[in-house]
């Protein structure tokens, strides 16, 4: 009797005071920011940090619509790079990246951005039957192709997905399940396993934490 007394009173005191401790120590105004990941440098006057900003871009999309870092100017959006022939990773990482479009369906601010990383094979059509099959929403997930010099220059120098170094020549190949969030300021702000589920949620719950950063959701 006496322990179902000492439940009863830890459910209607203790519990909700530790709650509200939690609450006032972590809750309002109170959240780890993301990092930024990218080299950084010391700005002219000596005290401010630049970082890195993804490189600017011009990509076809699976449209034949030009897109560049201004369709993303104001948003997040989150980048990886594949091959619609891949048989192995690719898939699983399309199925995750499908899951988070379902996730921001209606929500304006967050864009999804798949380059391929086999240009040559991936005409504009064969991306169209590709982004179909995984459901992609127009203006909201853009499946990109370019010259591969470009694609792979960008996945090395905008992105950082491989320390391999190459030229984008016809022996040159990039196979990574990275997925990356872009911030609205261009900074990589955060780095994820695109065939790991629980990376995958991992990855949508830190969008909610850069929106309370920059101010469009409250914490």
């Amino acid at each position: 009797m006496k322990g179902k007394k000492g439940l009863i009173l830890f459910l209607t005191i203790i519990l909700p005071v530790v709650g509200l401790f939690l609450y006032y120590s972590f809750g309002e105004n109170h959240y780890i920011r993301l990092q930024i990941f990218g080299p950084r440098f010391l700005a002219e006057n000596g005290k401010d940090t630049i970082y890195h900003q993804v490189n600017s871009f011009s990509f076809l999309d699976h449209y034949g619509d030009t897109i560049t870092e201004k369709t993303f100017e104001g948003k997040y959006y989150i980048a990886d790079y594949f091959f619609t022939t891949c048989k192995t990773i690719c898939p699983i990482m399309s199925k995750h990246m499908e899951k988070v479009q379902q996730e921001y369906l209606n929500d304006s601010l967050v864009m999804l951005l798949s380059h391929t990383v086999d240009p040559e094979s991936d005409s504009i059509s064969v991306l169209k039957q590709y982004a179909e099959s995984h459901h992609a929403k127009k203006g909201k997930w853009f499946f990109v192709t370019g010259s591969k010099p470009e694609l792979y220059n960008q996945a090395r120098n905008g992105y950082f997905l491989t320390a391999v170094q190459g030229d984008g020549g016809p022996d040159d190949f990039i196979h990574s399940e990275k997925l990356l969030l872009i911030d609205k300021d261009r900074r990589i702000r955060g780095i994820y396993n695109g065939t790991d589920t629980k990376d995958v949620q991992r990855l949508i719950d830190e969008i909610e934490v850069l929106k309370i950063e920059y101010g469009d959701r409250k914490p």
